[in-house]
């Protein structure tokens, strides 16, 4: 019997998602367990797994395609069994990115290019009872359609080649790969595209502007991770009442304490100052609880650990990896578990699990010299920390006599983004006072 393979929710915040690349072609034997396709969600490229065996007797959403959570996108049966009636019946077929190689598809383009697409023809839209052919992917109408297009199916290609070339609507037969056996991988699309910044330049003009004006640019699709970070946080700007605390935080001795843990190491290894921001940190929070909370309507949820979350800036948006437990783990275990989150994250293979339900946030910006910053509260936690640079400054200190003096101190400011739902100013403030005990005094972190 046939049965239904509908795109299902591979992250808790996933509303849709877009197949990357399929695995089995039409007729081929599927057993259960077997990694079907791959699908692009609003963090990573995950593995959807088959839950049944059989034969794959229809793909109905192609690589490319954007499906909605429920939509169907295969169907899997006896080999030679009539499926008609199940695809009739089904919900109306997943609007793709494909067109006819004549035609242009006005999805890719922005409002202001919509006059460059009607003058082009379009297709008739299918009955919705109709069974409706997937075709391949086409690049969008800034992409030189007379380029030549090597036939049939793509090279073999990497994941992250796939994404690429799908974020910038770029179709794989264009591109020759150069990895083993013609595998197309990052540096081909990379080269590609710089090959079309070069020859092209500027990719879709603004309508009805001068193209010797400001009108004058390029579009860019909207990748779905940059989709998630704008709802996301705009729901948390809007929603959440947001109020700041700053200070500012002398680091002589945690950047001395660093120094010495990372030359007496033999074996090369170091720590960072994110491992220690997010150690000392989760020790501040874990003694006001209130920080650790999120506001859940009528009533708060205060979490009885404290996972911190680190800000990761990628080529296509931000994501912020979790380290659980903090306040429970040596910094060299937190160093060595942030590594292996921020790699996979450059290379989008994170699970849900692993950048979801932090309780406290920290963005550092301080590696591209930014002095000081508020940031937007990360969901569903209550508070986030902006960490800016180390800077040499002038400082006023008062010795044992009372008499002030002029010093030269590495200083750093922070800012706390709070939610006055559940945290209140005093409760804030006094979070940042023992932040700021800490990090100016690590020994204190083992009494």
């Amino acid at each position: 019997m046939a049965v239904p393979v509908p795109m299902l929710a591979l992250s808790p915040t996933m509303t849709e998602g877009t197949i990357a690349a399929w695995k089995f072609k039409e007729g081929d034997e599927i057993k259960r367990g077997s990694v079907l396709c791959e699908v692009e969600t609003d963090k990573a490229v995950m593995d959807y797994e088959a839950s049944v065996q059989g034969t794959l007797l229809k793909i109905v959403a192609s690589p490319g395609t954007a499906v909605k959570v429920g939509d169907l996108i295969a169907v899997i049966g006896t080999k030679g069994e009539d499926i008609s009636g199940l695809l009739a019946q089904s919900a109306a077929p997943p609007q793709g990115p494909a067109q006819p190689q004549t035609q242009v598809q006005s999805q890719v383009l922005q409002p202001q290019a919509e006059a460059l697409v009607q003058a082009q023809p379009q297709s008739q839209a299918p009955s919705p009872v109709q069974p409706v052919e997937q075709k391949p992917v086409q690049e969008p109408a800034f992409v030189s359609l007379n380029t030549p297009l090597s036939p049939g199916s793509p090279s073999p290609s990497s994941p992250l080649a796939r994404k690429l070339a799908y974020q910038a609507g770029i179709d794989l037969r264009h591109i020759q790969g150069s990895g083993p056996g013609g595998r197309i991988v990052k540096r081909d699309v990379s080269r590609y595209l710089e090959g079309l910044s070069s020859s092209t330049g500027p990719r879709v003009e603004s309508a009805g502007a001068s193209a010797s004006g400001t009108g004058a640019g390029k579009t860019v699709p909207v990748t779905r991770l940059r989709q998630t970070i704008t709802r996301r946080l705009g729901e948390s700007m809007h929603e959440a009442p947001h109020f700041y605390l700053r200070m500012a935080i002398d680091m002589e001795r945690l950047i001395n304490l660093r120094n010495s843990y990372n030359q007496s190491r033999k074996d090369g290894f170091s720590v960072s100052f994110n491992a220690l921001f997010m150690k000392l940190s989760a020790m501040a929070v874990s003694k006001h609880p209130q920080i650790n909370s999120s506001w859940m309507g009528d009533q708060i949820k205060i979490y009885p650990q404290v996972d911190v979350a680190l800000a990761v800036a990628l080529d296509d948006g931000l994501v912020a990896p979790v380290v659980r437990a903090c306040e429970r783990k040596g910094v060299e275990e937190i160093e060595r578990e942030l590594r292996d989150l921020i790699a996979r994250a450059k290379a989008g293979n994170l699970k849900p699990e692993d950048y979801e339900g932090a309780t406290f946030t920290i963005s550092n910006l301080g590696a591209w010299g930014v002095e000081e910053f508020t940031a937007i509260i990360n969901p569903p936690g209550s508070a986030i920390l902006a960490v800016g640079a180390v800077k040499k400054e002038a400082v006023v200190q008062t010795d044992s006599q009372g008499e002030d003096h002029i010093v030269i101190r590495p200083m750093l400011r922070a800012t706390l983004s709070s939610d006055h739902r559940t945290i209140d100013g005093a409760v804030a403030a006094a979070f940042m006072k023992d932040l700021v005990a800490l990090w100016e005094d690590p020994a204190k972190a083992l009494f």
